[in-house]
């Protein structure tokens, strides 16, 4: 009888087949795509979700220094409201106008009189900033103080700033002589009376108890220095900042009582042969002006700017002459109008901004221009955002109603320093999600670019 033809080795081989035979029959799985790789093509998907899920209009330039070129541009060519962003504009204006050295006074000495007029030096007894230099100029002089108060043809407020912020620490007045920040301050502890900074203020203010009594624990009238205090919106501790209406005539007063010495008004035109004081180190200012996006700095320094090469003090000469001198070679004009960017009529476009920021860059030392911007994770306007032990983004960021924007710089870990711009106008979400998408697409700038 023959033998069976299965024999032990083709039986192994039957579960090998069948095993083949299902796998072969069954469904083929999908193959899974790779993700797409990490560049410039998903920066701008990010930028342009961003925009779609916000209904905002957005603009967005990446800007790669190494290759001088833009990497991504969104646009880039089109006109947003920049808000404080225009600070960098001050910043580059006043570095490339005043030196090293803020002009602090200018006087005249005569036999026994000393005759004196501001500059727009805006750090006179500034309640942030360490400046005794003028204060002892004038304390320990021995002639007799005559004020005199420099023409000026700027405005208090700027072109469209917010009539009904008048009382709020972000909106004091311009002026030619700025002292204690043209602000009061009133501050309480839980275990004392509130306090009244400059205390000449004290019999400015008045209890209000009535039903339709403000929101504000303080808040002044809206022409004059009348202020109302509410006790009702006091709590156990406090600190309020409140603008007051500027004069010559009150500057003079508050002079006089911050020197403790008699100091007139003359109302004359400024004397010839006017010799300047100088003040505090113009970065120092600079730096303040930026990181905590200090308004009143960003204005003074404008006017400061139109000093040096004008009698009268202005703004929009300052700017006029800046744009004329440094800046005429923007990809786009810029219109500007004031040096803090509380204008909503100031427009600049995101690759003018970059321009900006290439030329600080060639100007500066990367050593020196980088620590002067709000840093991330650091105190300041950046504080809360970006945070890291090394700092990686460098910039000025800028709010008003339905405006949030970022500009600046930031190093990525491969090394790279890259120049960017995001600019968000018209949408109706809080600033805090827009603040959040930015973070984010940067974030991921800084660890994958």
């Amino acid at each position: 009888m023959a033998k069976p033809l299965l024999t032990r080795y083709t039986l192994k081989l039957i579960p090998c087949l069948s095993l083949l035979f299902l796998l072969g029959c069954s469904a083929a799985k999908p193959v899974a795509e790779a993700p797409a790789p990490y560049g410039p093509a998903e920066i701008q998907r990010q930028v342009m979700e961003v925009a779609a899920l916000q209904k905002s209009f957005v603009g967005f330039v990446l800007y790669d220094p190494e290759l001088g070129k833009a990497v991504v541009e969104h646009n880039a060519d089109k006109y947003f409201v920049p808000a404080s962003n225009t600070k960098l504009f001050t910043f580059y204006a006043a570095s490339k106008m005043l030196g090293d050295s803020i002009p602090a006074l200018k006087y005249v000495a005569k036999g026994d009189s000393l005759i004196f007029w501001g500059t727009g030096d805006p750090t006179f007894t500034h309640m942030d900033l360490q400046n005794n230099i003028a204060y002892d100029f004038l304390k320990n002089r021995k002639e007799k103080l005559y004020y005199i108060e420099a023409p000026m043809t700027s405005t208090p407020f700027a072109t469209n700033w917010g009539w009904d912020d008048y009382n709020y620490y972000y909106q004091p007045e311009r002026s030619a002589f700025p002292i204690h920040g043209n602000i009061v301050k009133f501050k309480k502890d839980s275990t004392s009376a509130y306090t009244t900074t400059p205390a000449i203020f004290t019999k400015h203010v008045k209890p209000d108890t009535t039903k339709n009594a403000h929101r504000d624990t303080f808040r002044r009238a809206w022409r004059a220095n009348d202020i109302a205090y509410n006790p009702k919106r006091a709590s156990i501790a406090f600190s309020q900042e409140v603008p007051f209406i500027t004069s010559p005539e009150l500057t003079v007063q508050l002079l006089a009582d911050t020197l403790k010495r008699s100091v007139k008004l003359v109302k004359r035109p400024i004397p010839a042969g006017g010799q300047i004081l100088y003040g505090l180190p113009a970065d120092s200012v600079f730096k303040r002006m930026l990181q905590v996006s200090d308004n009143l700095m960003a204005e003074q320094l404008m006017m400061l700017s139109s000093g040096t090469f004008s009698d009268t003090l202005s703004v929009e000469r300052a700017i006029k002459y800046a744009v004329q001198n440094y800046l005429s070679d923007l990809p786009d004009a810029p219109v500007w109008i004031d040096g803090s960017g509380l204008s909503s009529m100031n427009m600049f476009t995101p690759r003018s901004i970059i321009a900006l920021l290439q030329k600080l860059h060639a100007e500066r030392p990367r050593e020196k221009l980088l620590p002067m911007l709000a840093v991330g994770g650091r105190p300041g306007t950046f504080r809360t955002i970006y945070k890291a032990d090394v700092p990686y983004v460098f910039g000025k960021s800028g709010t008003l109603a339905h405006v949030h924007n970022q500009s600046g710089y930031i190093i990525t870990k491969s090394g790279k320093l890259l120049m960017y711009s995001f600019m968000n106008n018209n949408f109706k979400t809080s600033s805090s999600e827009i603040r959040s998408a930015m973070e984010r697409i940067m974030t991921e700038v800084h660890e994958k670019y």
